[in-house]
């Protein structure tokens, strides 16, 4: 009965162990099963040794119950011989293989009791085992999963409000700088175009003035013109 309780108490000290140590889950995992087959091959070990016990004290409850028929047969044969001496010293064996096997038989019968209920208590630790095994690829793959999503939030972490406010103040800059850009590709071509609108003015008063003296030269022009550029 002791070894159960024990385990108990190994498997609640290891669960609150692996959650104090939680750092590294899957580790504590595997090793908790580990320990866990370790108590149960103790634990098989004690059952074992029940059932050896309980086998014990089954022969020699019928070595006992065999030594009394025995020593019966053999005081009949002796009171058949004439013998009664022998037959009064067969009775006292006798008398002695009965106590005998009155003192087994309540000890045999705790032991069986013991046994089975060491067996069905086994029985349990392993279906606790075998549930420990199934669950363990989950946990693991559920450690996993929160060790990615833990990384990938520490890594998001990283790049804080300090990070966003830089690239703010460097787009602040930088549409700074293209509105200067722009202001001064306006001024620029307003000034281009004043200083092209003055060489227009200077290139067509030129042409006017030799388009005047061809005519002229031609006799196109009209007679006041004529007289005008004559004058």
């Amino acid at each position: 009965m002791g070894i159960f309780s024990r385990i108990a108490d190994i498997f609640k000290a290891n669960v609150n162990d692996a959650l104090d140590r939680a750092e590294d889950p899957e580790k504590m995992l595997k090793q908790m099963v580990i320990e866990m087959e370790e108590s149960v091959n103790k634990a098989t070990m004690a059952v074992a040794q029940a059932i050896a016990n309980e086998k014990s004290l089954e022969r020699k409850i019928a070595k006992a119950r065999q030594d009394s028929a025995d020593w019966q047969q053999k005081a009949v044969q002796a009171l058949q011989a004439g013998r009664e001496d022998l037959a009064r010293a067969a009775l006292e064996r006798k008398a002695i293989a009965d106590r005998n096997l009155a003192d087994l038989q309540p000890i045999y019968e705790q032991a069986k009791a013991t046994t089975a209920k060491l067996r069905q208590q086994l029985d349990q630790l392993k279906a606790k085992l075998d549930e420990a095994r199934a669950r363990q690829s989950t946990l693991i793959a559920r450690s996993q999963a929160a060790k990615a999503q833990k990384q990938l939030a520490q890594a998001f972490s990283g790049v804080g409000s300090d990070a966003f406010s830089k690239f703010d103040k460097f787009e602040g800059k930088i549409e700074q700088l293209e509105a200067e850009a722009s202001a001064y590709e306006q001024l620029a071509g307003e000034s281009t175009s004043l200083e092209q609108e003055f060489k227009l003015l200077g290139s067509s008063s030129a042409v006017e003035d030799e388009l005047a003296k061809l005519k002229a030269s031609l006799g196109q022009l009209p007679p006041s013109s004529t007289q005008e550029q004559s004058s």
